[in-house]
C-alpha cells in the first residue's frame, strides 16, 4: 500500500487524493510548534506517480532514499516525485528536526545499497569528512541518530554541541566554517546564502543533509562518546 507513515501513523496515498502534512493538516506534525507551517507539505498521486510539494512558504524539507544514496532539497514552491519503495523526508522548524517516511507500491526505481567503507575518513561522493569534521556533524545530529529515524529530534546550539567534544565556541564555528564550505561546494544547497555567506539556519540544514545521505549513523555515535569522555577528564596541573 503507497502510504505516508508518521511516527507509526499510517496515511494511505490514494489516486487523486491529497494528504497535507503540517501544524493543522491532514497529518499533525505539532499543534504546539509555532515555527511550523499549518500546511506545510502536500503529498498526491496523479497518475500512479507519487508527488511531494512544499506548499509552505519558508521552511524546505529534505526527500532522500533510505540508503542515502540520492537527496532532494524541497524549498517552498518546488515539487519533485517520489520514486523509490521507501523515502525519508526531514525538516527543521525552530529548534526541532522531524521525519517521516513515505513508502511507494510499485515505485519507477530501486536503488542499489551501498556498503559503508572501513577507512578513517567518512566519503560520500567527493565529499571526505576529517575526524574532527565527523565529530562536529555527530555533536549536532546526536538526538536525530539516537532517536533513529522516528519522529522529532532536537539541534542544539552550537555553544552546547562545542561543549560536548570540550571545544571552545570559536573553534566550533570555525570547523562548522569549513564543513559548510566543503559541501557548498559540492552542490550541497542551503548552507550558504546567494551572497555566500552562513546561512541562518546551516545548523539544521547539515543535520539534515548529513543524516540522509548518511554521512553519519548511529554506529559512529562511539566516537562523539569517546570524546565527551576525553573532554570530562580532569585536566593536568
Amino acid at each position: 500500500m503507497t502510504h505516508l507513515d508518521f511516527c507509526g501513523e499510517i496515511h494511505p496515498i490514494t489516486e487523486g487524493a491529497t494528504v497535507v502534512v503540517g501544524r493543522d493538516a491532514d497529518v499533525v506534525i505539532d499543534e504546539d510548534n509555532h515555527y511550523l507551517h499549518r500546511r506545510f507539505l502536500a503529498v498526491t498521486m496523479t497518475g500512479g506517480f507519487v508527488w511531494l510539494e512544499n506548499v509552505g512558504s519558508q521552511l524546505s524539507a529534505t526527500l532522500a532514499d533510505e540508503h542515502g544514496l540520492v537527496q532532494t532539497w524541497l524549498a517552498p514552491g518546488s515539487r519533485v516525485p517520489v520514486v523509490f519503495p521507501r523515502s525519508v523526508v526531514y525538516f527543521t522548524a525552530g529548534p526541532t528536526t522531524y521525519d517521516l517516511e513515505l513508502y511507494v507500491d510499485d515505485p519507477p526505481f530501486v536503488p542499489q545499497h551501498v556498503e559503508q567503507d572501513s577507512a578513517g575518513t567518512t566519503t560520500v561522493g567527493r565529499v571526505s569528512f576529517t575526524p574532527d569534521q565527523r565529530l562536529l556533524c555527530l555533536a549536532l545530529a546526536e538526538d536525530v541518530l539516537r532517536r533513529g529515524v522516528r519522529g522529532r529530534a532536537q539541534i542544539p546550539p552550537s555553544a552546547e554541541a562545542a561543549a560536548k567534544l570540550g571545544w571552545t565556541s570559536t573553534k566550533f564555528n570555525r570547523k562548522l566554517d569549513n564543513v559548510c564550505e566543503k559541501l557548498a561546494k559540492t552542490g550541497v544547497r542551503g548552507l550558504t546564502s546567494v551572497e555566500g555567506r552562513p546561512a541562518s539556519d546551516r545548523r539544521s540544514r547539515l543535520v539534515e543533509y548529513v543524516v540522509a545521505s548518511r554521512l553519519v549513523v548511529p554506529e559512529d555515535l562511539l566516537f562523539l562518546d569517546e570524546a565527551r569522555a576525553f573532554a570530562r577528564r580532569p585536566k593536568a596541573d
